[in-house]
């Protein structure tokens, strides 16, 4: 935490209050440092009529630890936002046969700029959330830092969010670990101590992912080949798939083949075929490289080309060394060694040790 703000009473700080353990923890360190709190619940999603509304548990529960914490709680709805913004581009990805993160774009574009600009309005002088994540100032550049806690960290969805924007923002939770997190929810009798950690898609909650894309995009039956070019099965939509899947494929007992695992190595999205191949080390499911047709930086700095780093192709994902090369606009990022299920549509992240300088989508591998 900032320690410009740890002496300082008079500032009013507005948490993002999801209803979970971390945001309901980070908002109790924070009144215990002394800081005015203020809670604020998104609505992110409007819920079908009949449609079970997880969002109305989660305000519920929010509710309850804002009363016994003492603290106002806000609700505002950004749905319509979060509809432009965030939803009808994880649409087009996935009609174009890539696969998006939407929590990324949920960060960027609702929870710090939607967020932050309505905490301003009621008189935020920061914002926090229960975010793993660290901003250290060095040299007078604020830079996004990985958590104390690496298993948890959330610094890959956090890549898109500007300097400008962290500015005005507290991680709490920096130098914990999840279980501390949880043994003082417990300590101080929150309700939400032993509440399971949200998973799925960005405020849309635990979905059939099938069920719901079937409701905004055409879903068609197709072939399933091997890498030979033999059919070996039907799936119910090429777009449902992704590099490097092996759940919901239901191939196997096929005679002459091995009794191994069968894995998505590639799909053609305008023929709607997936291609699979069997081992979690058959070759076909590796890469030596990726290209991103842009690249977010965290900080306005000059960077220099060829730039060595390390990447993340996905959360909780390995660091790999690599070298990114700037050519014709396109940006080719070569791994000292070769990575498994490089997936077109998520994100490349960057790293500098524990700095994160950014990212971008992952247009193609090599």
């Amino acid at each position: 935490m900032n320690l410009e703000l740890m002496n300082n009473s008079n500032k009013t700080i507005v948490v993002g209050m999801s209803g979970g353990v971390d945001s309901s923890v980070s908002a109790y360190l924070l009144k215990e440092q002394g800081f005015k709190v203020i809670g604020l619940f998104m609505q992110n999603w409007q819920s079908e009529p009949g449609e079970v509304c997880t969002s109305e548990i989660d305000f519920k529960d929010a509710s309850e630890v804002c009363d016994k914490l003492n603290i106002p709680l806000h609700r505002a709805n950004f749905s319509d936002q979060y509809w432009d913004k965030v939803f009808e581009e994880f649409l087009r990805e996935h009609k174009a046969g890539r696969t998006p993160n939407p929590d990324i774009l949920c960060n960027r574009e609702i929870k710090f700029k939607s967020f932050l600009e309505y905490a301003m309005n009621i008189g935020a002088d920061y914002i926090a959330t229960g975010h793993y994540a660290s901003l250290q100032k060095i040299d007078g550049i604020n830079y996004l830092c990985r958590a104390k806690d690496i298993d948890k960290d959330q610094t890959y969805f956090l890549h898109e969010v500007k300097e400008s924007e962290f500015k005005k923002c507290i991680f709490p939770l920096e130098n914990l670990f999840k279980n501390q997190v949880r043994e003082i929810a417990s300590d101080i009798n929150l309700s939400v101590s032993k509440k399971k950690d949200s998973v799925g898609i960005c405020f849309v909650g635990e979905r059939n992912m099938k069920d719901f894309l079937g409701r905004f995009i055409s879903l068609k039956e197709g072939k399933i080949l091997d890498d030979s070019g033999s059919m070996v099965g039907k799936h119910s939509g090429a777009t449902l798939y992704t590099r490097g899947q092996r759940q919901g494929l239901k191939v196997g007992g096929i005679k002459g083949k091995d009794d191994l695992p069968w894995y998505v190595y590639d799909k053609d999205i305008i023929k709607n075929e997936i291609y699979v191949c069997q081992g979690i080390d058959n070759k076909l499911l590796f890469s030596k490289g990726l290209k991103c047709e842009s690249i977010s930086f965290v900080n306005d700095i000059n960077i220099e080309y060829p730039l060595k780093c390390y990447v993340q192709v996905r959360h909780q994902h390995k660091p790999i060394a690599c070298i990114i090369n700037k050519e014709n606009g396109i940006f080719n990022v070569i791994f000292d060694e070769e990575i498994r299920g490089v997936t077109p549509g998520q994100s490349a992240v960057f790293y500098n040790n524990n700095i994160c300088l950014g990212g971008g989508i992952i247009s193609d591998i090599t």
